[in-house]
């Protein structure tokens, strides 16, 4: 937990160590938020935090992307072209699940990224029911719909958690499902504009009067965007676009090149058919730098 604060995970101590908690008890988490709020970032440390190990063994923390086309032969186990013509191979999820059971005293972490991207029913199949915390037994495993042999059993190890990243601002994206809401914790993150955010910039060439100054500029433009009624609260700009990661020479430069390149774009998806409210709201951005 220390180590997250330390790279810049602006959030207290307290906070941090309920969502440990939290996904030692419920086995699934997922982050949600707005873009830039760090959910990737996160949970790859929150996983690292869990395991207990900086740089954790590389069966001990993997990592998938959920997107439309990714089905349950890809995610779980499906037939695939070998040598020898069709094979049964396990997919990344029943790799980790072996991992797991094969080393019961170690925690192990699989982290999939957008995770609302992909279809749960059609990509976890009947993994999905195995997932629940209750059910991280012997007595619970089922069979597959691809069986290597007879008779042949699955269940999920209770020392495999999986961290799930969200982003809420998705309009091309239906609802998580149901039932995958039903096994998951879910943990809402806010742009973080907070003395740690301030403390990280100053470190790394802001004057106070600067940080400051982007401060007040993102949180009104966020404040703006929370009273559209076209966007919402989920919209807003999240505080890694404006977190630098090195030392910066020019900061006022810095500052610029990141409203041109990165928030500017988001602000013309966002506002398409309003080009006008975009290019105000960069241009309030960028007065004085």
């Amino acid at each position: 937990i220390a180590d997250i604060i330390a790279e810049g995970g602006f959030l207290p101590r307290s906070v941090l160590t309920k969502m440990i908690a939290r996904l030692e008890s419920k086995k699934n988490l997922i982050l949600q938020g707005a873009p830039g709020t760090g959910k990737t970032w996160l949970a790859k440390r929150l996983g690292k935090a869990l395991i207990g190990r900086r740089t954790p063994k590389p069966e001990q923390l993997r990592s998938v992307q959920f997107h439309p086309s990714l089905s349950y032969e890809d995610f779980v186990r499906g037939y695939r072209p070998s040598s020898n013509g069709l094979a049964i191979t396990d997919g990344v999820f029943l790799q980790v699940v072996e991992a797991a059971r094969a080393q019961p005293d170690t925690a192990h972490v699989l982290i999939i990224e957008e995770i609302n991207r992909g279809n749960p029913a059609q990509v976890f199949g009947e993994m999905l029911t195995l997932l629940e915390n209750t059910k991280r037994s012997r007595a619970d495993a089922i069979e597959l719909a691809y069986r290597k042999q007879p008779g042949e059993r699955v269940h999920v190890p209770d020392n495999l958690y999986i961290i799930g990243t969200m982003n809420v601002a998705d309009r091309s994206l239906a609802l998580v499902d149901l039932a995958l809401r039903r096994r998951f914790a879910f943990v809402s993150l806010e742009p973080m504009l907070n003395d740690y955010w301030a403390a990280w910039c100053a470190d790394r060439g802001l004057d106070g009067d600067m940080v400051d100054l982007i401060r007040a500029r993102l949180m009104a433009l966020n404040d703006e965007i929370s009273a559209d009624r076209t966007l919402g609260p989920q919209f807003r700009v999240g505080h890694s676009y404006i977190t630098p990661t090195e030392p910066l020479d020019d900061p006022k430069a810095w500052f610029r090149d990141v409203i041109e390149t990165e928030i500017g774009p988001l602000l013309d998806e966002y506002w398409f058919d309003a080009p006008e409210r975009a290019t105000e709201a960069m241009t309030r951005l960028r007065d004085g730098f």
